[in-house]
């Protein structure tokens, strides 16, 4: 009897039982945080040597908050995705209770104006941050649980959307509105890609238009934000200050960028130079070039999102397609809001932009975003690889 021989190289099976991950996309997800690593301390600077009287500052914060991120990302990325699966609901509920309680007085911290924030020692808590992540995770959930009832009755559509809607109603209270756009918008299109009907959409976007126009009729500060928005140079240091500052840097930057390092602007030009204005920093530091890299970036990662998502659907895991498709639309969706702001596009919203942006919270829901996009890419590897033909089996012949 004779026997074929099994290749005995060194690390042969044990590379063959690790699945590569989408370099690709942890690639460029690390590329953001170190490049708003950079800019965040190029933006902070001046202000924290005035406010602080040490210019590190806000630098030593941001890389504290970027050391939990990725802690925080790689804890996320071991976790087998039937917990998320089986844990969505709870999770969303959760977030609730914690958007709850930054409205208990004595408990919540204002800042600003705005009470979104739970102190917890050194660190805040922000639960409108997690809640975003969150309701992908349940919603998605919710379409595999439902999936007929969603494409077929109404009812399937309006079930998610209470809970949803309660927690954007507790989200403006805060008051955010930033974050509860963006998160209604993500659901409405995971809801979309569930296959529900455009009839329960229209209806809800009507309702959502009628209750903008009433909160901004009704709120002064508001409607004080969509005139400034409409025409900022109308009142340039008062209402229009910040986004007429903000357009000042795009335009001192304009090919190439004056170089890092050399803005003005964030010298106490342009409030919150290091936050949710960051993007017009880089703007006027590297001008179009360095804007339309950037944007490139944020698309790069979008299309990555939902080529793992296509993957999944594929291998017939509707679950993790959900949740990669609905991190993408997030993500580039907040993205593309901030800088919206920044250029001008859209009215001030207060959202951070993602992975560069100074703010503890944002840094870790987002590098845990990426963690379960890895993750979903690692399974579906796995699935595909052991659906696949074996090639060069062992086999004994007589």
């Amino acid at each position: 009897m004779t026997a074929a021989i099994r290749s005995s190289r060194p690390g042969t099976r044990r590379r063959d039982r690790i699945q590569p991950l989408d370099y690709p996309l942890l690639i460029c997800a690390l590329g953001l945080l170190a490049f708003g690593f950079v800019m965040v301390a190029s933006a902070s600077m001046s202000v924290a040597e005035t406010c602080c009287h040490n210019p590190f500052f806000y630098v030593m914060r941001h890389a504290l908050a970027l050391g939990l991120a990725l802690a925080a990302g790689l804890a996320v990325y071991r976790v087998p995705l039937e917990v998320w699966e089986r844990s969505g609901t709870w999770l969303f509920l959760i977030g609730l209770g914690l958007l709850l309680l930054v409205l208990v007085p004595g408990i919540g911290r204002n800042v600003n104006g705005a009470t979104r924030w739970i102190p917890l020692g050194p660190l805040n808590i922000q639960p409108s941050e997690f809640v975003k992540l969150f309701a992908v995770i349940y919603v998605s959930g919710y379409l595999v649980r439902h999936a007929e009832s969603v494409a077929n009755e109404v009812a399937g559509f309006i079930r998610p959307m209470v809970l949803i809607g309660i927690a954007a109603a507790l989200t403006l209270m805060q008051p955010d509105f930033g974050t509860t756009s963006v998160m209604m918008a993500t659901v409405m299109g995971l809801l979309y890609l569930g296959g529900a009907s455009l009839l329960p959409f229209a209806a809800l976007l009507g309702a959502v238009l009628v209750g903008l126009v009433t909160l901004v009729i009704f709120s002064p500060y508001r409607m004080q934000r969509v005139i400034s928005f409409l025409d900022p140079w109308q009142d340039p240091f008062n209402t229009g200050y910040q986004l007429s500052q903000a357009l000042i840097a795009f335009g001192r930057g304009e090919w190439l960028g004056v170089g890092l390092g050399n803005g003005i602007q964030k010298q106490f030009f342009l409030p919150e130079a290091h936050t949710d204005f960051l993007a017009s920093v880089i703007g006027e530091e590297f001008g179009f070039a360095g804007m339309a890299v950037l944007i490139l970036a944020f698309v790069f990662l979008c299309w990555r999102a939902f080529a793992i998502g296509t993957r999944a659907e594929a291998l017939e895991k509707p679950f993790a397609a959900y949740v990669a498709q609905g991190i993408g639309i997030w993500l580039s969706l907040q993205a593309f809001v901030n800088i919206g702001v920044n250029v001008g596009l859209l009215p001030t919203k207060g959202l951070t932009l993602p992975f560069l942006s100074y703010g503890s919270n944002s840094l870790i829901v987002g590098c845990m975003a990426v963690g379960i996009l890895l993750r979903i890419d690692v399974t579906m590897r796995q699935l595909a690889s052991d659906a696949a033909p074996k090639k060069g089996a062992p086999w004994v012949r007589a």
